[in-house]
């Protein structure tokens, strides 16, 4: 017998629906019902949850196979959680190019360091790109916290590369606009996101 059929064997015996049984495991009701229907297997954490629930073993739950299965799942969840938080912290302290001294300001002969917030010898429509794109980033790494248990299939293969390729129209901008320090903080956060999608 398969985990999805045991499952359901196990939590109809206790007279459960898959919303109690969700309520009980502290997951979602979708969830029950994708492990019920074999599209998936709970995390680590669960089976041993459901394992405790219903007075089973993980081995009487699982096969040696779906055993397997079900730690190679949770170990890609888990990266991919590691992933969206490392890129939400990330996109999200882009807020420092509003105050940090990162944009070269020319007047006269000098040249000083000041913050996005206190730049005001570049055209307006330069300024405004900077801010959208900023403001961009930044929304993109609250979603990307916000949404980390998120299992819809766009938000899962596209949220890195959104992330990736703002950071990457943050270098061009800054580099285009003669902006060396700001693309460079842009830089090193690209080389790390960069680094974190080769790696999985």
């Amino acid at each position: 017998m398969e985990f999805n059929e045991k499952l359901q064997e196990l939590r109809k015996q206790k007279g459960l629906t898959q919303e109690e049984l969700a309520n009980a495991l502290f997951v979602s009701r979708t969830a029950v019902s994708k492990w019920e229907s074999g599209r998936g297997y709970p995390s680590i954490d669960s089976l041993k949850a459901i394992s405790k629930l219903f007075s089973v073993s993980i081995d009487q739950l699982l096969s040696g196979d779906e055993l397997l299965t079900a730690a190679e799942e949770d170990n890609i969840q888990k990266s991919r959680h590691l992933r969206d938080l490392v890129f939400g912290l990330m996109d999200i302290s882009c807020i420092l190019l509003l105050f940090l001294p990162l944009f070269a300001q020319r007047t006269g002969g000098t040249i000083s360091d000041v913050s996005l917030l206190q730049l005001d010898t570049v055209a307006p429509y330069v300024k405004t790109a900077y801010f959208a794109l900023i403001a961009l980033i930044i929304v993109c790494g609250i979603l990307a916290l916000a949404l980390q248990n998120c299992n819809k299939l766009f938000w899962l293969k596209n949220s890195s590369i959104v992330s990736l390729i703002l950071t990457m129209t943050g270098i061009l901008l800054f580099t285009l606009s003669l902006q060396p320090y700001a693309a460079v903080f842009l830089f090193v956060f690209s080389a790390i996101k960069v680094l974190m999608i080769i790696k999985k």
